[in-house]
């Protein structure tokens, strides 16, 4: 019998050290709410990252009411030409020296054949050449949805003084 006390003493000496690993898991989970405070300069490289954007200069200032002349690149299999695309603002605005956020929009909307077409872009986009502002109109809102039901002359947007 003492052959197999000590036979079984061995095993409990092994189980000794299963446990000890698992003290050493709990030092590991630490590190991890160290992570926490990882992500913080994660916000930060994203701060960094809206400071990065460039700004297309050829866009002139704008806002909801104004008839613009939007001109987008586009690409067809190898070539590239120039679209442009005439029609009224109804949603977003820019100011000329202020900071392009991403994902920031503007709406433009004009009667094509008796149908209304819109085209939203991404003021920040690669493929827009130019935005210049026709004429200024005097709207007292921001987003202009209530166009998308009017037509004729009550569509009409008036001039800005």
């Amino acid at each position: 019998m003492t052959v197999e006390d000590k036979n079984q003493e061995e095993p409990k000496a092994e189980e000794t050290p299963v446990e000890e690993p698992k003290a050493e898991e709990t030092p590991a989970e630490e590190p991890k709410a160290e992570e926490t405070p990882a992500e913080e300069p994660k916000a930060e490289e994203i701060l960094d990252y809206l400071g990065k954007v460039p700004s297309n200069n050829s866009i002139d200032s704008f806002s909801s009411g104004d008839t613009v002349i939007l001109n987008l690149l586009i690409k067809e299999g190898d070539r590239e030409r120039v679209q442009s695309f005439q029609g009224n603002v109804i949603r977003g605005s820019h100011i000329n020296g202020n900071k392009v956020l991403p994902g920031k929009t503007f709406t433009v909307r004009r009667i094509s054949s008796g149908v209304g077409v819109e085209r939203t872009v991404p003021i920040s986009s690669p493929s827009i050449e130019s935005v210049k502002v026709i004429r200024k109109g005097k709207v007292r809102k921001s987003k202009l949805y209530y166009l998308r039901d009017l037509t004729g002359k009550k569509a009409r947007i008036k001039e800005a003084r």
